[in-house]
């Protein structure tokens, strides 16, 4: 078993250092040091690190410099610890040696990661593999093992035999997010591997979006200690006075700093406050920069420095029982120290990572590892056969009735869905859908196991005119899932999907129109950063102009398969209200129709 080297020190150099017996190998003086434990800011300091972590701080000349001593004057500027990000989803589009110098030039050193998209597309040995990726970088990272809250029930809830294996890893602090809903819906699939899991002393991570009262409070008496979905301050405040982090998101997924910024005139404390991003996309990444954009817009909107660098740095440490090691600019920690010039404009100009110099002057001084993928990695996405238009007709199930009403998938948002009864004309013992109603077919297919299950349903208000948008990395699942007005377009957008290895495929009425392979798991590219990016802004650019009003439908289209965003959604096996967990059949009964 492969594990990290996270929390191995060399306490003796660290202690002859910290002694003066022995010469630092770094030196940071005349700092300006924010200091996240006391909330004070102290001039003049100088910072000796030994190795990879800090040894002693003291006053203006207070250090020992041996000939091979390396000294930062940081006069007139500011120190503060290193960003961690405490919750995010790195299993999507970029491998990581794509995204960290992004990350990393703005001042993330921490990385906590959750795993849930890489289980289904290989089990244990995908997320391992995965792991693999992100260790012996410039910044370190951590993770989460999956939960794997689903609405499929092939993969609904971790064995606990791979879940036991998993956290005897260094690099796995916790159980990543598990829905309420599917928690109380299924307690034997997730009750024993929550109690596996804080036995280990590692954590229970929260996904509590839409539970108040009782059920907020039955939810945190499982041991969870965390949630990333309040979207209000009122929902912060709930979730602060249970005790438990609230992390605050702004990404790709939401941007809720804003809304939430009212905590500050709340008179609340906000020690149990966190900044995440939730994941972000790569024009956001490369446009906006990362945790350091965070930070600044919660200084923009409100917080105190102070505050915001705390809810980036030691509030998510303490979260995830890491405080000795990372979060503050400390004794025995970890030497991950940005140094800004101005504590109100977050632009670090030196990045400095476990003792290291990974940025100066905001350039990247130390390359990424590049990960060889394993080759199973080439080949997770599988059909038995490539697909045709028959694969996506709709039976009436013997009805003769000229038309049923059969239950549709709303899109009330580019998120929220909910379930609408719609009548709908047969012929030829089949469903038709209607596109000039915005009534399209919408199909998800197992993507791994090379048996061709799938489930045919329908949509409404996705808004496509024509053609069909097929995607890997559905939510929670292995899915390739698929909308579009023909079923022939659906069947070739799936088939390139498979060609690639993985991907996104956008096909118009006569020819394919945009495309990003996905070649490892069926979640990652391989490509530059910018080609990356220009690819997913024509597919997106592509499926709005085919009429799409939403702002990313990638987004929109991967997460129909996901459990954590009412109501409706759709699995291989069929839809799934979400308020019951259970199959929803298509067709509606006699009685449903009154």
């Amino acid at each position: 078993m492969r594990k990290t080297s996270f929390y191995h020190v060399d306490v003796t150099a660290l202690m002859e250092t910290a002694q003066g017996k022995r010469f630092p190998d770094l030196v940071i003086m005349n700092a300006n040091l924010v200091n996240v434990y006391t909330r004070e800011i102290y001039s003049k300091a100088s910072i000796s690190i030994c190795g990879n972590r800090i040894a002693y701080i003291g006053g203006k000349d207070d250090f020992k410099e041996g000939p091979r001593t390396r000294v930062i004057d940081a006069t007139g500027k500011i120190a503060i610890p290193g960003f961690i990000e405490g919750h995010t989803h790195l299993a999507w589009l970029l491998p990581f040696h794509t995204f960290l110098p992004y990350a990393a030039r703005g001042g993330t050193t921490t990385i906590i990661t959750e795993t849930m998209e890489m289980y289904p597309m290989g089990g244990r040995a995908a997320v391992e593999d995965f792991l693999d990726s992100l260790h012996h970088q410039p910044i370190k990272c951590l993770a989460t093992a999956p939960a794997m809250g689903a609405i499929s029930e092939e993969i609904l809830g971790i064995p606990l035999k791979d879940l036991e294996i998993m956290l005897q890893r260094d690099d796995i602090i916790g159980l990543g997010e598990s829905y309420w809903q599917n928690v109380f819906q299924n307690p034997h699939r997730f009750l024993p591997g929550f109690d596996r899991t804080l036995k280990m002393g590692k954590t229970l991570e929260g996904h509590s979006a839409g539970a108040t009262g009782r059920k907020l409070a039955a939810y945190l008496c499982l041991g969870i200690s965390s949630c990333h979905e309040p979207i209000t301050a009122e929902q912060v405040v709930e979730r602060l006075r249970c005790g438990i982090h609230a992390m605050v998101r702004e990404g790709g997924i939401r941007s809720d700093l804003e809304a939430i910024s009212k905590i500050v005139k709340m008179g609340v404390d906000l020690r149990y406050l966190c900044l995440v991003s939730d994941g972000i996309e790569p024009k956001a990444l490369k446009q906006d920069g990362y945790l350091e954009a965070i930070v600044q817009k919660a200084i923009d909107v409100g917080f105190d420095p102070l505050d915001a660098i705390r809810m980036a740095t030691l509030n998510v440490a303490e979260h995830f029982h890491l405080a000795g090691h990372i979060g503050g600019i400390a004794p025995g920690r970890y030497a991950d120290i940005l140094l800004l010039d101005d504590l109100r404009k977050i632009r670090p100009e030196t990045v400095i990572s476990s003792g290291k110099c990974i940025v100066e002057k905001g350039t990247l001084e130390i390359k990424p590892r590049i990960h060889a993928f394993s080759p199973a990695s080439l080949n997770s996405v599988k059909l038995a056969r490539p697909m045709t238009a028959d694969d996506f007709t709709i039976p009436a199930h013997g009805d003769h009735e000229p038309s049923l009403m059969v239950r549709v998938i709303e899109m009330v948002t580019d998120l929220v869905t909910k379930e609408s009864h719609i009548s709908l004309h047969t012929q030829n013992g089949q469903l038709i859908h209607d596109p000039d109603s915005d009534i399209l077919k919408i199909s998800a297919i197992e993507g791994t196991q090379n048996q061709m299950r799938h489930f045919n349903g329908f949509i409404a208000g996705f808004g496509l005119k024509e053609g069909a948008f097929a995607s890997t990395g559905a939510w929670d699942s292995a899915n390739i899932i698929v909308i579009g007005t023909d079923a022939r377009l659906m069947a070739l957008a799936v088939n390139r999907v498979q060609e690639l290895g993985g991907g996104i495929v956008v096909w118009g009425q006569r020819e394919k129109l945009a495309e990003l392979a996905l070649p490892h798991y069926g979640l990652f590219a391989d490509e530059p950063m910018d080609r990356i990016i220009a690819k997913l802004d024509r597919i997106i650019g592509m499926v709005q102009k085919l009429g799409c009003p939403f702002p990313n439908p990638l987004l929109s289209l991967r997460a129909l398969t996901g459990s954590a965003i009412p109501y409706l959604r759709i699995c291989e096996n069929g839809l799934v209200n979400l308020k019951d967990g259970a199959i929803a059949p298509l067709i509606l009964k006699e009685r449903e129709r009154s």
